[in-house]
C-alpha cells in the first residue's frame, strides 16, 4: 500500500511559546512529529509538509496575528522534523510529480486550506496513493482543512492525535468526531511507527 504523510503547519510560530501565533503545548507534539518524519525517511514514505509562507502585509493578517512571513525565523520548520532531502515547492509552482531524490517536500501556501492550491488534488492522485497519515497544527483549523482534502480524494486518511495539537479542545473534539464519522480514523504516532 502507497502511504503518504502529510505534515501541517509545524513551523516555529506556531511550536513555541516565542511564537508570533503560538499554539498552547504545541511543543510537546514536536518530538511525535520528528519520529514521524524520520520514519517515513526510514520507509521510503513520501513526506508532504505544507508550510505557511507569508508576505508582511498578508490578507489573512486582517483576521490572524502576523506569522510565517517568508524568510524569517517563525517561517521555519523544528531542525528535528526536517528530513535531509527536501525541497520547497513555492505554491506558485507547478507540481509535476515528486521531485527526483527528494523525501520531503516543503509545500508553501498563504492560506489555512493546503487545497487552496488547485494543483493539489490532481497532484496527490498522481502519486497513486492508497492511504493518507496527517498531523500537525491546528487540529480544527489548518489539519481539519487537511484531513477533509485528503478524505476528498476517496482514499483511507489517519489522524495522528499525540502528534496533533488544537487551540480550542472543544472544537477539535468535535472536528474529530466528523472526521471519524466521514471514514477518517484517529490513531497514535506509536501505532504508525509499529510500536504500541
Amino acid at each position: 500500500m502507497k502511504t503518504v504523510f502529510f505534515d501541517v503547519d509545524t513551523q516555529l510560530d506556531f511550536l513555541y511559546p516565542a511564537g508570533a501565533l503560538y499554539v498552547p503545548g504545541a511543543e510537546k507534539i514536536v518530538a511525535n512529529v520528528a519520529r514521524l518524519n524520520r520514519f517515513a525517511a526510514r520507509e521510503g514514505i513520501p513526506l508532504v509538509s505544507d508550510v505557511d509562507s507569508h508576505a508582511e502585509n498578508d490578507p489573512e493578517f486582517h483576521e490572524w496575528p502576523p506569522h510565517c512571513v517568508a524568510g524569517t525565523l517563525g517561517q521555519m520548520k523544528p531542525g528535528a522534523t526536517l528530513l535531509d532531502k527536501r525541497v520547497v515547492v513555492t505554491s506558485k509552482a507547478p507540481l509535476n510529480g515528486w521531485p527526483v531524490g527528494a523525501q520531503q517536500m516543503l509545500l508553501e501556501k498563504q492560506s489555512l486550506d493546503a487545497f487552496s492550491n488547485p494543483q493539489l488534488p490532481e497532484f496527490l492522485k498522481g502519486l497513486d496513493t492508497e492511504r493518507f497519515v496527517v498531523y500537525g497544527v491546528v487540529t480544527e483549523i489548518c489539519v481539519h482543512y487537511a484531513a477533509t482534502g485528503l478524505l476528498r480524494t476517496g482514499r483511507p486518511v489517519e489522524l495522528v492525535t499525540d502528534a496533533a495539537r488544537h487551540l480550542d479542545e472543544a472544537k477539535a473534539r468535535t472536528m474529530m468526531q466528523e472526521f471519524e464519522a466521514a471514514g477518517g480514523v484517529l490513531t497514535t504516532t506509536g501505532r504508525i511507527c509499529g510500536t504500541t
